[in-house]
């Protein structure tokens, strides 16, 4: 904040505060990983527990290739379809794919068993694929200028 406390910060301030938002959310994201495994490592002989967190990890990665698709698909539609409006509220959510992969990453790494840490691992790979892919366009890395 000390290196951005200019005038662009009074001007551009929703931006700013945005920033700061997702700034917020990744150091709240990394400082929650020692209490998580913990509380993982304590529930690991629960065995019901890893079943329902497989199922629900594998459903909110599904919404995130759902997610993917509408934030693609809209650059064939028209400008003023529904799919536009819709693919606002997609970025939306990639943008919480990080905190998804962190927490199903590290829930896979302790899962007790190997169908829970297969399914967790999954819902990992598919959110690190959705926000690599988004990413991917975003940064437009080998566009040609």
């Amino acid at each position: 904040m000390a290196a951005t406390s200019g005038p662009d910060r009074q001007v551009y301030s929703v931006m700013y505060g945005f920033g700061d938002d997702l700034l917020f959310l990744a150091v709240f994201g990394v400082a929650a990983v020692p209490p998580t495994a913990a509380a993982l490592f304590f529930l690991r002989s629960y065995r019901s527990f890893w079943l329902v967190l497989s199922v629900v990890a594998l459903g909110i990665a599904t919404t995130g290739l759902i997610a993917l698709i509408d934030y693609v698909a809209p650059r064939t539609a028209d400008a003023g379809s529904i799919l536009h409006t819709w693919s606002a509220l997609a970025g939306l959510r990639i943008l919480s794919a990080p905190l998804f992969v962190l927490a199903f990453l590290l829930s896979g790494l302790v899962a007790p068993n190997r169908s829970s840490r297969i399914a967790l691992l999954v819902a990992t790979a598919i959110e690190a694929a959705v926000f690599a892919y988004v990413a991917f366009i975003w940064f437009h890395p080998f566009r040609a200028h």
